[in-house]
């Protein structure tokens, strides 16, 4: 492009393409390129020594006819559902209402934000010790059942990252036109009968951006598992990004750990990719159309 068309369009207000080039190289160079060797990676062996053997594909066949992948995608599944029904709920009731005119709600909003700033591990050490049998405030063995397992680990979850999508739908109610909570009060509509008219119709599209960052966060937990359950009580929780370290570094068979870590990308984009679909999102047609 010639110095006359970039000045042409900087005059527009159009972004130069050349702006995106360093996220693009960071994009490429820490997610792609990672990647794209651990797919090679999958048609190899390798225990973490010397160089990679080719392996054809005797790790997929291995993962297919695997047991534990039946009860790690039952885990996953289990644990990606609950974690998007309680994240969701609460994440946008908080929303709207952090979105309104509330005494003290700006700080408020604020102290809400607080657990989305702390690191996965500092959290999950710190309801381990909340929740341990002997020393913890909560009496008897919660980790040590799978539904008191499986609890803790939605609640953990969710304690972290419903600030952040408590902001997404903030955002998102905060671009809801007044004109139409006007035009609903003179009909005579109530505060429910608004939030089910108005609020959720609005934020279709918030939901579903939301959606999509909650299932692949939950389909990526790991530093959760390992620290409050390690997988157990049993194997009752070890979902597919334990599966895969446990492959690679406990049993240093990397491999099949490689083939997992792919297996769980195709699932977790697949997932988004149909999401998106169902809801309409890719159309981006405007919520304020007519008005």
């Amino acid at each position: 492009m010639s110095d006359g068309t970039s000045r042409s369009a900087a005059r527009a207000g159009r972004p130069h393409p050349s702006w995106a080039l360093p996220a693009v190289l960071f994009f490429g160079f820490f997610a792609l390129l990672p990647m794209v060797l651990a797919f090679c990676l999958s048609f190899t062996t390798w225990n973490g020594l010397g160089d990679p053997r080719p392996a054809g594909l005797a790790n997929w066949h291995k993962l297919i006819g695997d047991d534990r992948l039946t009860q790690s995608l039952t885990a996953t599944a289990l644990l990606t559902v609950a974690s998007w029904v309680f994240q969701t709920l609460a994440s946008l009731l908080l929303g709207v209402w952090a979105a309104g005119r509330q005494r003290n709600r700006a700080i408020l909003s604020a102290v809400f934000f607080v657990p989305f700033l702390l690191s996965s591990t500092a959290i999950s050490l710190l309801f381990y010790a909340l929740l341990d049998p002997n020393f913890g405030i909560v009496r008897g063995d919660t980790l040590g059942s799978t539904s008191g397992a499986f609890l803790a680990l939605v609640f953990v979850g969710g304690w972290q990252f419903i600030p952040f999508h408590t902001m997404i739908y903030q955002g998102g109610a905060r671009q809801i036109p007044d004109v139409l909570y006007q035009a609903a009060a003179i009909d005579g509509a109530g505060r429910l009968r608004r939030f089910v008219s108005i609020t959720l119709p609005q934020l279709r599209h918030t939901a579903t951006t939301s959606s999509v960052l909650m299932i692949v966060g939950s389909l990526t937990y790991f530093e959760t598992v390992l620290i409050l359950t390690q997988g157990g009580p049993g194997t009752d929780t070890a979902i597919l990004p334990y599966l895969m370290y446990e492959a690679g570094f406990k049993s240093y068979d990397f491999g099949y750990a490689s083939a997992v870590a792919t297996f769980l990308v195709v699932a977790a984009t697949a997932l988004s990719l149909l999401l998106i679909r169902l809801s309409g999102f890719g159309a981006m047609r405007s919520t304020r159309e007519g008005m």
